[in-house]
């Protein structure tokens, strides 16, 4: 199962472009898509489910092309869980699951069996009789997923799904989705850099419609390598002026005096130690670059 993507562009009818001439392979096993809010992800999960028809440039699943003829027998291959989703208030957790699985044309018997598998998974075994009105927002969004995984599709689009978890709830769908993601293909999309790091050996980063960087997560680290320092600021105004001038990944009080860490292109003219970029650095590194 891999999905290409050639020359991809969409432009809405206000003439706003949110997919710039992209170009994208997704292969097997998890891939991650990172990007800040508004950098085109939603649009580009839109067009991969077909929701949404490109204005130009290809895309393919597994050999198959996306147009209108073809689209009945690409949906067949795909789960995806939106950004926002609201499902049947008035029904309980099971009944809900149930309803997805009988519209997914699941037999009964194999969807009770796994709706029983991947409420454990998600610890909501306990939760299955309430009514979806009374679930809390992150509930909401593993039953979510749960309805998103009931088919076993070959093609998983997963759009921030630890969105409103817990640390402890945020790992175990991390697992899950890793477990899912064995001989299938899982495009986790997010702008949480540590879900990525925990799970993923591959990913694109995207901004303003196009893509800045695709690839292996080494490959990232190893672009921003020698970029990134770290220094003392004796007070705030210090640390103040090292923010104008550069992209801070983290800030944080040593002692009486504030050690931050910055990028880079050109070793900067102060006292600093360069150190060892974390994910979170390179795709600042990535994310600064002028075009």
């Amino acid at each position: 199962m891999g999905i290409k993507i050639e020359d991809l562009t969409v432009t809405f009818r206000n003439q706003i472009t949110a997919i710039h001439h992209a170009d994208l392979e997704i292969p097997k096993g998890i891939f991650g898509l990172l990007g800040e809010n508004g950098a085109g992800k939603t649009t580009l999960m839109r067009v991969l489910t077909t929701v949404l028809s490109p204005t130009s440039g290809t895309v393919t699943l597994d050999g198959i092309r996306y147009s209108q003829k073809n689209f009945e027998k690409i949906q067949k291959k795909i789960g995806y869980l939106p950004q926002e989703i609201d499902l049947y208030p008035g029904l309980s957790v099971q009944e809900c699951l149930e309803y997805m699985g009988d519209l997914s044309g699941i037999p009964r018997q194999t969807c009770r069996k796994r709706i029983r598998y991947y409420l454990e998974k998600t610890n909501l075994t306990e939760n299955r009789k309430k009514k979806m009105k009374q679930l809390s927002g992150g509930m909401k969004r593993r039953v979510g997923l749960i309805q998103a995984l009931l088919s076993e599709p070959e093609f998983l689009i997963v759009d921030e799904p630890t969105t409103g978890l817990d640390p402890e709830e945020r790992i175990r769908i991390r697992n899950l989705l890793v477990d899912f993601s064995e001989g299938r293909t899982v495009l986790f999309s997010t702008h949480v850099v540590e879900d990525l790091a925990a799970t993923c050996s591959q990913l694109a980063v995207m901004k303003k419609g196009k893509f800045l960087y695709s690839g292996s997560m080494k490959g990232l680290l190893e672009q921003a390598k020698d970029h990134v320092w770290i220094c003392k600021a004796k007070n705030e105004i210090m640390a103040r002026e090292l923010e104008k001038k550069y992209p801070v990944s983290s800030k944080q009080y040593a002692g009486e005096e504030l050690q931050l860490k910055f990028i880079s292109d050109v070793p900067p003219q102060m006292k600093c130690t360069a150190c060892e970029p974390t994910l979170e650095d390179a795709y600042i590194y990535i994310a600064n670059q002028k075009p």
